[in-house]
């Protein structure tokens, strides 16, 4: 098999698996809206639940995986099974230490930690004793899930992707289950749903560890942190913690920013980022992992010419799904926002503030989703140095975009801040990369990007007239909004496919051979 086909068949498996779990996560953040709307108890949770999900970003998914995959499939491909699996239990032993370590930390020091990151709850009354409450619930979420990227990493350099990416449906039924039935357990609510956080946190664990073992990598306690390679990973780990994470890194500052704004500021973010991370994570973190591995184990092979075109491929198919949905995104957000969230205790009102949010969000989309899959090439060469000053201008930028912006346009403008930091840092990247490793492919890259948009506008100007069609601001009437959503992406969907099969796009051309295949099959 092809490293091509092996990174679209991996990105298929990831972003199958994946669509399921966005689906629940969806249909989690409906029960959310409909039982807690977008006031002080929500912005409580979301603000509380952010503490242990950055630290995992960051940490766990972002500079441990970027640190840890390269230097796995080096000592896989070097010097075999036996000293790679040495190298995953030490780094589960240690792991597991310094997060537990990390963990107790995050419990004692809650208080400090939530006045630092959201000086505005402070000026509600109770709204900073509720965020430090459902933070010391969920903080033990972040030692469970830094140990299931962890595994993550492992299964997914064996070739193994639909497990981890399919734990996370777990979460979002944990949590669902959780806030529909603890709910009047509590006196606060929305605690039930910190409860389904830890308890989905737990349950991902438990489905990684046995795939482990049926893998030949049986996780047992490893002491001896001395190892070179474990050295070379927490040196990897150490700039990789900003390089990865700076999108996180800026959503936070957003978040703080947004906690000193009118209340219901940092919900309207929340609801807005997860429509905005759903085709990232549906396709780009598919793509994102399953190119990993690939120029990892080409970068230890010296096949530089070979991980380029991997790169390549891998930003082309980005391209080709991230720009209609940036455009889809823009065009339906009111209609997504009232069809999901709209009832109960969430109004047209908080609708339009979350569309709003997602508008701005959208316009950086691709930049985002093309810095999560050229950062890992720089990681494939075990260069992590590199994404740390582009990712250090782009928060600074962020920063000042954000204290610029808020002020008209208030979380409108932190959204957009987040989004031009995005284009500054995936084009420092672009550069960057271009001049460590040569030429790309720049002229495929861009073919592929106007062929995307020329077919994205076609696509938008159908969807914004089959979204005309629906009067969103009206409660209810759930069966007209989903035909008239339903509608608006069927008829985008058919114009961008005509459109990139007249246009001869390369990745539509394959994307139909692999559908005929599958078809002749059946």
């Amino acid at each position: 098999m092809s490293e091509r086909k092996g990174i679209l068949k991996a990105a298929g498996v990831l972003g199958s698996a994946t669509i399921l779990s966005r689906i629940m996560g969806m249909v989690r953040d409906m029960v959310t809206s409909r039982l807690f709307g977008a006031g002080m108890a929500t912005d409580a949770f979301f603000a509380a639940f952010q503490i242990p999900n950055l630290l995992r970003r960051f940490f766990a998914e972002g500079a441990l995986t970027a640190a840890f995959v390269p230097t796995f499939s080096e000592t896989l491909v070097q010097e075999g099974g036996e000293r790679a699996r040495e190298l995953a239990n030490l780094c589960f032993t240690l792991l597991t230490i310094v997060i537990g370590l990390v963990t107790i930390l995050g419990i004692v020091f809650s208080p400090l930690i939530v006045r630092l990151m959201f000086p505005g709850f402070s000026a509600t009354p109770g709204k900073f004793e509720l965020t430090v409450v459902l933070n010391r619930v969920m903080f033990p979420y972040l030692f469970f899930i830094s140990l299931v990227a962890l595994c993550m990493g492992i299964l997914n350099t064996l070739r193994h992707f639909f497990t981890p990416a399919i734990s996370t449906v777990f979460l979002n039924i944990a949590m669902i289950v959780c806030a529909l039935a603890l709910r009047p357990f509590y006196q606060y609510p929305i605690t039930a749903l910190a409860v389904g956080v830890l308890v989905g946190g737990l349950i991902q664990l438990g489905l990684q560890v046995p795939v482990l073992w049926r893998m030949g990598y049986p996780i047992r306690p490893r002491f001896g942190f001395n190892h070179p390679k474990l050295k070379k990973i927490a040196l990897l780990m150490l700039p990789a913690t900003l390089g990865v994470g700076v999108y996180y890194l800026n959503i936070t500052v957003g978040n703080i920013l947004a906690s000193l704004l009118p209340q219901g500021s940092v919900s309207y973010l929340y609801y807005a980022q997860r429509l905005f991370e759903f085709p990232q994570g549906v396709f780009t973190v598919s793509v994102a992992q399953a190119v990993l591995p690939t120029m990892s184990r080409q970068a230890a092979e010296g096949k530089l010419s070979d991980m380029k075109d991997s790169l390549n491929y891998g930003v082309r198919l980005t391209l080709f799904i991230t720009i209609p949905s940036l455009v889809g995104l823009m065009v339906c957000a009111e209609p997504l926002m009232a069809l999901l969230f709209m009832g109960g205790q969430f109004d047209h009102d908080m609708a339009l503030q979350s569309a709003r949010a997602l508008i701005y969000y959208s316009l950086g989309l691709s930049c985002v989703a093309l810095v999560r899959v050229l950062a890992p090439a720089f990681y494939a060469l075990q260069d992590t140095k590199t994404p740390v000053v582009t990712a250090f201008i782009a928060f600074l930028l962020n920063l000042a975009f954000s204290l610029w912006l808020m002020g008209p346009l208030l979380h409108g403008g932190l959204a957009l801040a987040s989004s031009l930091s995005a284009l500054v840092n995936m084009s420092l990247l672009f550069w960057l990369l271009r001049r460590k490793t040569g030429l790309l492919g720049g002229r495929r890259i861009l073919r592929t990007a106007l062929s995307a948009l020329a077919g994205s506008l076609l696509a938008g100007a159908a969807a914004w007239w089959a979204t005309g069609l629906v009067d969103w601001s009206l409660d209810g009437q759930k069966l007209v909004k989903a035909g008239g959503l339903a509608l608006a992406v069927l008829l985008a969907v058919g114009c961008y496919s005509v459109a990139m099969y007249l246009l001869h796009s390369e990745e539509m051309l394959e994307f139909g051979a692999i559908l005929k295949r599958k078809l002749g099959r059946g």
